[in-house]
């Protein structure tokens, strides 16, 4: 065991989206010392930086925790590999790259849970904040700050098919679904810069890194927080095969995202106390929240062989290779700047709801799972998810060992509420694909496929056909009920000096992407520490 001589007035664990926005704004006073743990690698694989590097970041362990679901009873007890970031930057190097805030009444719903500053009034100055946005500065939008945020650089036709289709079924053209609504049919925007993934690693962390008062420590996995009665004093972790323990003079941050950081939590003791008994880990505070309430975006993949020819002729071509590559090298353009979807839909499953509760993500390519090789034939990919799901998972560690992984229970459709927007997703997705600018161009139904008509045979192919998002959050829910994790300022309920800054604390999954969401937190975190800093010192 090794511990260190100097201690840090902050320990952030965890180098993701959050992470990184916390050590670039906690490191600007040059009086505060900053530690920053990753355990995962610097962000130096080609892959990481170029857009479609997904392919091959994901399900990579050099890059990816590689976690993998338990068996799941509303996916016909399939499991689901669910990559999380191993590297600085975390998930935001392995993402997508779609830039969603979600809805406004999201963040009026947190308020009205509770959580006082967290209304959309109270988080757009700080989404605003963080970001540098390609189309210019208005009422929602900022071009000030580190995170990059571009129009894709890549169009193919059949994606205008597909706008086209959805706006003669009646959902309105929007061309910013970050705007004064979401509700539409569009484009995506991307976290990239001229042709690059722009992670919170690179705009956030690189030029923080030169700060005197910032050590960042990479391949350091944190196995548990260090606490004097009740009180968080600093952290353990594991570097190079040893155990090295650390001081935080003021606070413990966990950034670790929805997995990593409860199960650190439960680790340290602070958790259910039935499990921590089970395990044999000392309880220093009973918190049954820790690792409940997990959430996710399920989407449910429709994909449609095609006359028009789309990226998969692109990427199976050899010599369309080749000219993929040089177009890249040369220009930054081209399909190895694709995001994970060129187009998105925010709409309503039925048109009772109050609000769009279902989003589409169209992509001009397909493949057996996200990651795979292209089909060999032409196609596209139609998935939709439900965006505010009522089911509700869990995680939870199964040893007192911090190295293994915590058995994750999403509960997918476990709520027959979600079944019923499953069913109309799906007939949503086929009633763009027969609308007249689209039909023409579509062969067939390829999955689920045509056999699947009555409702019951939807939901059938919903359980089968279905993949997570990414989108895990709201394990350290933020609340002032019993199964609250934190407070509205981020801090662990019944512990001093601990606070947990990363999407597990949402108390409901936002309505869309969740890596814009987590930045803000961070943002608005930063001002919540520096401003407790500040009333704690008079």
């Amino acid at each position: 065991m090794s511990t260190s001589d100097q201690n840090y007035h902050y320990i952030i664990v965890g180098a993701g989206s959050a992470g990184c926005v916390l050590a670039y704004r906690l490191s600007q006073d040059s009086r505060t010392r900053v530690l920053l743990l990753e355990a995962g690698a610097r962000d130096l694989s080609p892959w990481i930086h170029i857009p479609v590097g997904y392919f091959k970041t994901m399900h990579n362990p050099k890059t990816d925790w590689c976690y993998i679901t338990e068996p799941d009873p509303g996916i016909a007890g399939r499991q689901l590999q669910w990559p999380r970031g191993k590297v600085l930057g975390g998930s935001g190097s392995l993402n997508g790259l779609l830039y969603v805030r979600g809805q406004k009444e999201d963040y009026d719903r947190w308020a009205d849970l509770g959580n006082s500053g967290w209304s959309y009034d109270d988080v757009l100055p700080y989404f605003k904040k963080s970001e540098d946005q390609e189309r210019g500065a208005d009422a929602y939008h900022g071009v000030s700050g580190p995170q990059k945020v571009s129009d894709l650089r890549l169009r193919r036709p059949i994606a205008d098919y597909f706008i086209q289709a959805a706006t003669e079924i009646g959902i309105p053209r929007n061309d910013d679904c970050n705007g004064a609504t979401q509700e539409g049919v569009g484009y995506f925007q991307q976290t990239a810069y001229k042709g690059l993934r722009w992670s919170t690693a690179k705009g956030f962390l690189r030029p923080a890194k030169r700060r005197a008062n910032l050590d960042v420590q990479t391949r350091a996995q944190t196995t548990r927080v260090l606490f004097e009665g009740n009180q968080a004093i600093g952290v353990e972790y594991m570097l190079g095969g040893r155990m090295h323990q650390v001081g935080a003079e003021s606070e413990v941050i966990l950034s670790a995202g929805a997995i990593g950081s409860p199960q650190i939590l439960q680790c340290s003791g602070v958790g259910p106390g039935d499990l921590l008994h089970r395990v044999g880990i000392p309880e220093v505070h009973d918190l049954p929240g820790v690792g409940r309430n997990l959430q996710d975006h399920l989407q449910i993949r429709l994909v449609f062989k095609t006359s028009q020819r789309t990226l998969n002729d692109e990427v199976n071509s050899l010599l369309k290779q080749v000219w993929v590559g040089l177009q890249y090298a040369l220009t930054r353009t081209g399909p190895l700047t694709l995001a994970a979807s060129q187009v998105a839909i925010f709409t309503k499953s039925d048109p009772s709801v109050d609000r769009p509760d279902i989003q589409f993500h169209m992509q001009p390519l397909s493949a057996d799972k996200p990651g795979d090789g292209a089909h060999k034939f032409s196609a596209f990919t139609s998935s939709v998810c439900q965006l505010r799901p009522y089911s509700r998972g869990h995680l939870e560690i199964e040893s007192k060992d911090p190295l293994q992984y915590p058995a994750i229970h999403p509960n997918y459709l476990s709520d027959e509420r979600d079944h019923q927007v499953a069913i109309a997703g799906i007939k949503v997705a086929r009633r763009i694909a027969a609308a007249p600018s689209l039909a023409p161009h579509i062969l067939s139904e390829f999955v689920p496929g045509s056999q699947y008509q009555t409702d019951d045979e939807l939901l059938q192919a919903a359980r089968l056909h279905s993949q997570t998002i990414y989108h895990p959050v709201g394990t350290c829910k933020m609340g002032d009920d019993e199964t609250a994790v934190v407070d509205d300022r981020l801090r662990v309920h019944g512990i001093g000096r601990l606070r947990v800054v990363d999407a597990s604390i949402m108390p409901e999954i936002v309505s869309g992407n969740t890596n814009a969401p987590t930045i803000m937190i961070a943002e608005k975190a930063a001002d919540m520490i520096v401003e407790d800093a500040h009333h704690n010192a008079r």
